[in-house]
């Protein structure tokens, strides 16, 4: 018999409010204890021992994912002044591998295609010709990674001029990156005059950094229009971005200017630019509170300047728009308007007299705006869906929005990769639980959509076998909950219980969108019901929507996911004993309190980086991100009454003696945002009532997981592996009728 490891007792007592709770297990979170590192690899080895049985089908699903990926591709090159800028990936590297080639003219907005085939170059050396004419390669992710058991890259920025590019690396999994600079003057080499020319050699430029590196800044550091100066973020001891520093190049980091620092521990900082480059812009904000600074592109030492004042509970963003050649702010706010409106101020006077450019609408969440020289795009949220329209300006007081349409009853659609500020088209990616990712560029005069690339899915993909649909659960309190559903017609059939994994998260109104995945093909083609629990606390159907699953609201979340469920299981989509509930993160939370509130429902619970020490969590303002997380949860330190409710929930502090689904939990070791010692309190806990439960923690490894694509895919194999086994779906997948 294999004997799961014993978590030994160490009793602490945390006492607030005038309540003590015993933990036995707070000793594990010293990482740097031989003990703890020891107890945490012998949790691995039980494992690995009792999922050894699922090693066959384990490397099935690993195969089945390369072998349906086009492991040598590249990304749909966007233009940014005069080159086009894409990332490679070769088959066999973990990494991609970042490049960039020539327009051919100021008229050029057609991205360059090339077949798959002729992308494996790495540094020129290939069978085949480069992948673009005129290519140079600018960073080698996989060279960088070379060295390291985990690499991550959280900046890249090139300067106005395409001379510089900036980058920040990450190789331990906290998110602390180490910023450089390299040279990548552009006249270094000979440029084509068209992109048809015979300038076909792969210029390699990953090898030329400068002096200047800048360790331990957050992600999103970028450079200032005149390529002089590089503007970025630091962290403070609890792990939040709070610095705003400019760095002069060729310069000792000591003598970096701190630009702002934000002293309120409720607020994060980040900086960024106008797509038109007209200002330099600082963001300030809380989950519920927001404010931006702008600063004049052409004075990148002056000060910052605040457009609105902050306001408790007001959020806003800014876009620079020139209308009528007038420069204004378009302004997507909530101050008496809960699900956002647009308003239009001027850019001299940001705090004088505001237009109201798109009125507040109940029924619609008005989420981004992305103004362009000579129309706007807007985004939002109606019906569950995302949407997005172009808006024609008629004059400045008012647009008008022309919504693009599709077809299928469940998608997901935004604009992404548009950096022009004269461009006169729009990117979007479009999806669906059976459409692949698809890139469309808009003509924005015409209207006409020009497919450049749909995500390829090799040996045989066929979409009309599959059927995507959208069911309804009615909550407690009579709230209609969204449930999003895609399976095999011809292995399902609705009414005859499925082996069935249900998805959920329901915090800091993320929506879970309908999208596809090309390892979720694997459980669908076992048998399988993939699902989406879209409870409270998450965006799908609006702020309101996020507002009643937080704070004094956060079981609604939990509540909901059990009522997906049960509603899953009343209309005869699967059965108890093959119904497995998945979340990660703030949804390993979601899927912890379901388990101790109703374990009967479900027989298995995947458990990814999962929040389930909330109160102990939040309760140490020392630890990272936690007063920034009283916004969302309420704050127990302070406030007896979010205490007493956040400890009827936390999934540690209510383990009970009830038969619990079977469990797989996995973490971290070098996870900031939730620790790892969590989910391993947790475990230990369980274990004292006898739950049959894994822990699989990643030695080397943050809040994403493993790095490197196919570490990944690894991981994902293992995870589902296990998800087939606990929803009892054919392992093998014999009854597939193609692959």
């Amino acid at each position: 018999m294999i004997i799961p490891p014993v978590a030994a007792k160490k009793p602490v007592e945390r006492v607030h409010h005038n309540d003590v709770y015993v933990d036995n297990y707070e000793w594990l979170r010293d990482k740097e204890s031989p003990e703890v590192i020891a107890h945490l690899e012998a949790e691995n080895e039980y494992t690995d021992v009792r999922t050894e049985h699922l090693t066959l089908l384990q490397e099935q699903i690993f195969e089945e994912i390369t072998d349906r990926t086009q492991e040598t591709d590249l990304s749909v090159p966007v233009r940014r002044g005069e080159w086009w800028y894409y990332t490679r990936t070769v088959e066999g590297l973990e990494y991609g591998i970042h490049c960039r080639a020539p327009i051919s003219g100021p008229e050029d907005w057609d991205p360059p295609v090339v077949s798959p085939a002729t992308a494996a170059t790495v540094h020129g050396q290939t069978d085949g010709m480069p992948a673009v004419p005129g290519e140079q390669v600018l960073l080698d992710d996989n060279a960088e990674a070379a060295a390291h058991d985990f690499y991550s890259l959280g900046s890249f920025d090139l300067s106005s001029d395409g001379g510089l590019l900036l980058y920040g690396v990450d190789t331990e999994g906290d998110e602390r990156y180490t910023l450089r600079i390299r040279d990548i003057d552009p006249t270094r080499i000979r440029r084509p005059d068209s992109v048809g020319d015979d300038d076909t050699d792969t210029v390699d430029l990953s090898a030329d950094n400068l002096t200047d590196e800048i360790p331990g800044t957050a992600a999103g550091a970028m450079f200032d229009r005149s390529g002089r100066y590089v503007f970025y973020t630091t962290v403070d001891e609890a792990w939040r971005p709070d610095t705003v520093w400019r760095h002069e190049i060729g310069t000792a980091r000591e003598t970096d200017v701190s630009v702002f620092h934000e002293p309120d521990e409720r607020f994060w900082v980040g900086v960024g630019r106008t797509r038109s480059r007209a200002y330099l812009v600082i963001e300030a904000g809380s989950s519920v509170t927001s404010e931006t600074r702008l600063l004049a592109s052409d004075d990148p030492t002056g000060e910052f300047a605040v457009v609105w004042p902050r306001r408790e509970g007001v959020e806003y963003d800014v876009e620079h728009a020139v209308i009528g050649g007038e420069d204004r702010l378009l302004i997507v706010h909530n101050h008496n308007a809960v699900n956002f409106e647009l308003v239009s101020v001027a850019a001299a006077d940001p705090q004088g007299a505001a237009l109201t450019m798109l009125p507040h609408n109940p029924a619609v969440r008005l989420e981004s705006v992305d103004a362009f020289r000579d129309f706007v795009v807007v985004e939002y949220r109606s019906e569950g869906l995302t949407r997005v329209a172009i808006a024609r300006r008629d004059d400045k007081k008012k647009i008008g929005l022309t919504e693009l349409k599709f077809t299928e009853a469940l998608y997901s659609v935004g604009a992404m990769g548009n950096p022009e500020w004269e461009q006169p088209t729009i990117r979007l990616n479009y999806t669906s639980f059976v459409t692949p990712s698809t890139v469309y560029d808009v003509v924005v005069a015409t209207g006409e959509r020009r497919l450049r690339k749909q995500q390829p899915v090799l040996g045989g993909y066929d979409p009309t076998l599959f059927e995507q649909r959208r069911e309804w659960a009615t909550a407690t309190d009579g709230t209609r909950i969204p449930i999003s559903l895609v399976y095999r017609r011809d292995l399902v059939t609705p009414g005859v219980p499925a082996p069935t994994l249900l998805y959920g998260y329901g915090a800091y109104e993320h929506s879970v969108d309908p999208g596809f995945g090309i390892s979720r093909l694997s459980l669908l083609d076992r048998g399988m019901i993939f699902a989406v629990a879209h409870v409270r606390g998450g965006g799908e159907m609006g702020r309101l929507w996020y507002e009643s699953g937080k704070k004094l609201h956060k079981r609604n979340s939990f509540t909901d996911f059990a009522d997906c469920a049960e509603h899953l299981i009343d209309a005869g989509y699967t059965e108890a004993d093959r119904l497995v509930a998945d979340g990660g993160s703030a949804g390993g939370l979601l899927v912890g309190a379901v388990a101790n509130m109703t374990p009967h429902l479900f027989s298995g619970i995947l458990a990814g980086v999962p929040f389930v020490d909330p109160l102990t969590s939040i309760l140490d303002p020392a630890l990272p991100l936690t007063v920034i997380e009283w916004d969302e949860w309420g704050d127990p330190l302070h406030d007896p009454e979010v205490y007493a409710y956040m400890k009827s929930y936390s999934p540690l502090e209510n383990v009970r003696e009830t038969h619990y689904p079977r469990i797989l939990a996995t973490t971290s070791l070098n996870d900031t945002r939730v620790l790892y010692v969590e989910p391993a309190k947790w475990v230990a806990k369980l274990r004292e009532v006898n739950a049959d439960v894994l822990l699989k923690t990643e030695m080397s490894a943050g809040h994403g997981g493993v790095s490197g694509r196919y570490n990944a895919w690894r991981e994902r194999a293992f995870e589902y592996a296990w998800v087939i086994d606990a929803a009892g779906a054919h392992p093998t997948g014999e009854e597939r009728t193609f692959s």
